[in-house]
């Protein structure tokens, strides 16, 4: 997060690619290993030999909000204020666009971010419960 903010997004997204769990069931040697559950966030990944790249405490709250508010709130850049999604991306250099399909209520927004060097800082999106699906781009200086 600390990255992210002070502008180094691509050093931000390396450090959460190191922290996802499903990169630590990608091959039969990391799951050797991890040697713990590959879906869930582990509290720990022990440095010292000889566990080192092992995983600890899975299934513990704290490291997988961290981790989901890393990625949700702070790289991808939603934040809901009310009844409106505000966006402060972080997209790595090596992406032009990303999607996002994000539900209010009973009603689907399928966010289209897309890069611009020239963009203005994006505008609030006021979402409403319509039932409907919405298609909406966002176009961020990334």
């Amino acid at each position: 997060m600390a990255f992210a903010k002070l502008g180094d997004s691509d050093r931000a997204w390396e450090l959460f690619h190191l922290l996802n769990p499903i990169h630590h069931g990608d091959s039969p040697e990391a799951i050797n290993t991890y040697k713990v559950e590959p879906y869930v966030a582990a509290a720990d990944i022990y440095g010292v030999a000889p566990h080192i790249g092992r995983g600890g405490w899975t299934w513990y709250t704290g490291s997988a909000g961290w981790l989901y508010r890393l990625l949700v709130e702070t790289l991808l850049g939603l934040h809901k204020q009310g009844d409106h999604l505000h966006f402060s991306t972080h997209m790595p250099k090596t992406w032009d666009s990303y999607k996002l399909h994000y539900r209010y209520q009973q009603t689907v927004y399928h966010l289209t971010f897309l890069r611009d060097p020239h963009a203005p800082p994006p505008e609030p999106l006021h979402l409403q419960n319509d039932r409907q699906e919405h298609q909406v781009e966002i176009r961020v200086r990334g």
